[in-house]
């Protein structure tokens, strides 16, 4: 089978030495900076801004207005809701160069993050975790955590297809769980 080469807009910025994985698409007005990592199969939203020293594993769906700042990791198949927010430097100033102080900020695979959320750097997003519309996450989030407000918090867990569960005890109990497993896949985190 032979795999679509990437895609992008006419009004799509793809800089040269940006690294587009096979059957991406890259959507209106977005720019993908020198260096930038997308894997294969990724949507960027209208309005969309990948920095070069962010990556993006396959799968990924950045919905529009979204900003990937250096620093930031996000791995296979996330999701970004429209306008979500992410930093780099906890204290910026206009006059003061920080780049020597970006932190890293790292998503796990299958998580979610809705749409106004903000992800304040250094943090790490555990995979299948949920971070809900508007959320600001100022600390780690646990793998298949439900968390919102401001600032974020756990208000449950969620299993990898997308199902809220009581517990995270109650994750391993999901029919997907099973099915995964059935097909010789593990059953954790990767």
């Amino acid at each position: 089978m032979k795999t679509a080469a990437a895609w992008r807009h006419p009004t799509a910025v793809v800089d040269r030495g940006a690294r587009v994985g096979a059957g991406s698409k890259i959507w209106h007005f977005c720019h993908v900076m020198r260096g930038a990592r997308i894997g294969a199969r990724c949507t960027l939203g209208q309005n969309v801004f990948v920095a070069g020293a962010a990556q993006l594993g396959a799968g990924c769906r950045i919905q529009n207005n979204v900003s990937i700042y250096d620093g930031v990791v996000l791995e296979d198949d996330v999701f970004v809701g429209p306008s979500a927010v992410f930093t780099n430097v906890r204290n910026p100033r206009a006059a003061v160069d920080r780049r020597a102080a970006f932190e890293r900020t790292i998503v796990g695979a299958g998580a979610t993050i809705g749409a106004n959320a903000t992800i304040v750097c250094g943090v790490t997003i555990g995979a299948y975790a949920f971070v809900g519309a508007g959320a600001v996450v100022t600390r780690d989030v646990a793998p298949h955590a439900v968390v919102s407000g401001v600032p974020a918090r756990r208000t449950g867990w969620i299993c990898r297809c997308g199902e809220t569960r009581g517990s995270a005890k109650k994750i391993a109990q999901c029919g997907c769980h099973a099915r995964n497993i059935a097909l010789g896949q593990p059953g954790k985190d990767r």
